[in-house]
């Protein structure tokens, strides 16, 4: 029928999620979609209008998932711990391989989507700057969530606002590292540091 898709609109998204994490928004075209969604080109357009439109939408459902394991992460009962496990997962994720076009693993680690998209200059329209806004305040009102818990609110240095800051700040940083030093031991020896210097003893 006429205005139905004819496809799977959450494999499309996934697909292209992926295009743009291994190729950045400037060098991704509607062409490198159609092939990597195996969506004619037309139906793209007929669907989404355009690029920018089904990157915000393909980030939109990123941020939910990444925000919602962000927050499974830190259910444990000690602050400490919770802060370890959010790291843990934040490293695993950006040094997992990206997918190639065929579906097989890369040799080099995907690193952050956010930060990928936010380093490139032909992405920062407004539309994707809010997007990735609404990431980072996203990821700062988890932080801060979980910080101001009775249990870890008492033994901050910091107020848990600031700590919650502070912390997402710290991550975009370990998102640099990671692409320079492509190994988990240096980021996790960091954030124990970060994790030690937050905490009162």
């Amino acid at each position: 029928m006429a205005g139905i898709k004819q496809f799977n609109e959450d494999d499309t998204l996934e697909r292209a999620m992926h295009v743009f994490w291994r190729q950045g928004y400037g060098a991704t075209s509607m062409p490198d979609l159609a092939k990597a969604t195996g969506v004619q080109r037309g139906s793209l357009y007929h669907a989404y209008g355009d690029k920018q439109n089904i990157f915000l939408l393909a980030f939109a459902r990123y941020q939910r998932h990444y925000l919602d394991m962000v927050r499974k992460h830190m259910q444990l009962d000690d602050p400490v711990a919770a802060l370890r496990a959010y790291f843990a997962y934040v490293i695993r994720s950006m040094s997992e391989p990206v997918p190639q076009l065929d579906g097989t693993p890369s040799a080099r680690t995907r690193g952050c989507l956010t930060t990928k998209i936010a380093t490139d200059e032909t992405a920062m329209d407004e539309p994707v700057r809010v997007a990735l806004r609404g990431m980072l305040e996203g990821l700062a009102d988890a932080l801060e969530e979980r910080l101001s818990q009775p249990d870890a609110r008492d033994r901050l240095r910091l107020a848990p606002k600031d700590a919650a800051r502070l912390l997402m700040t710290f991550t975009r940083g370990n998102v640099v590292m990671e692409r320079i030093y492509q190994g988990t031991e240096q980021l996790e020896a960091t954030a124990d540091h970060m994790i030690a210097l937050l905490f009162k003893h």
